[in-house]
């Protein structure tokens, strides 16, 4: 476990994390899930305003901004859980096979459906452009999504096992900026917003790409824990 602990606490491997974990949010934010919600959240948020585009990207931004300071918590929460087990290798052991059912889960090799708590949100009939969009980005956090909830614990579970509160905090963070951008950019261009499928076609290979490699570092990971027992 000291060795695996090393592995993923190591300035390379930070970095590559850091990368992970935004990459992570832009192939759930392009998921074919996460661009069919895109024009209910943006209504939900600004409206469908022609002549106010500036209005709609500055609430998606704030909306963003709600999600990436929920998201930076969690992180902080899956580092001291880290710690808490640090050393453990049925810890690891747990995150690996999470990571593992999630890779498995995009792959559509397992089927399971994420309960999705909030049925109905209420629009912004205050026109609150600040408050309102940081508060709803918040709760998209807390409850997550079915589109992102297999790349998200997956992110959860690497910085659980890197069990340092700045790194974690960090990588939840670039995980929400990923996952935003594509927001923004649809709220800047709510006017030109348009579904195509050959960019579904496109995402759609995106997520099997994605899900292979979380296969593949659970398995990583397993080798990690196994072979070092081996060895001992």
């Amino acid at each position: 476990m000291e060795n695996l602990t090393s592995l993923f606490n190591s300035q390379t491997s930070i970095y590559l994390l850091y990368a992970a974990s935004f990459l992570g949010g832009l192939v759930a934010s392009v998921s074919p899930c996460s661009l069919s919600m895109l024009p209910l959240i943006i209504g939900y948020i600004g409206g469908y305003s022609k002549e106010k585009p500036l209005k709609t990207l500055l609430q998606m931004i704030v909306f963003v901004m709600g999600s990436s300071v929920v998201f930076a918590i969690i992180g902080g929460i899956c580092a001291i859980t880290g710690k808490v087990f640090i050393g453990n290798p049925y810890f690891a052991l747990i995150v690996a096979s999470i990571i593992l059912i999630m890779g498995l889960r995009i792959l559509e090799i397992i089927d399971f459906d994420v309960p999705v708590i909030i049925k109905q949100i209420p629009q912004n009939n205050v026109n609150n452009d600040i408050i309102y969009p940081f508060i709803l980005g918040a709760v998209f956090a807390l409850i997550g999504t079915p589109c992102s909830t297999p790349i998200l614990a997956s992110i959860m579970g690497f910085a659980s096992i890197s069990a340092s509160i700045k790194n974690a905090i960090i990588m939840l963070f670039l995980f929400s900026i990923g996952q935003g951008l594509i927001l923004i950019l649809a709220g800047f261009l709510t006017s030109k917003l348009k579904t195509s499928e050959k960019f579904y076609k496109i995402s759609e290979n995106i997520m099997k790409i994605s899900g292979i490699l979380l296969v593949l570092v659970a398995v990583y990971i397993y080798y990690k824990i196994f072979g070092a027992v081996l060895v001992k």
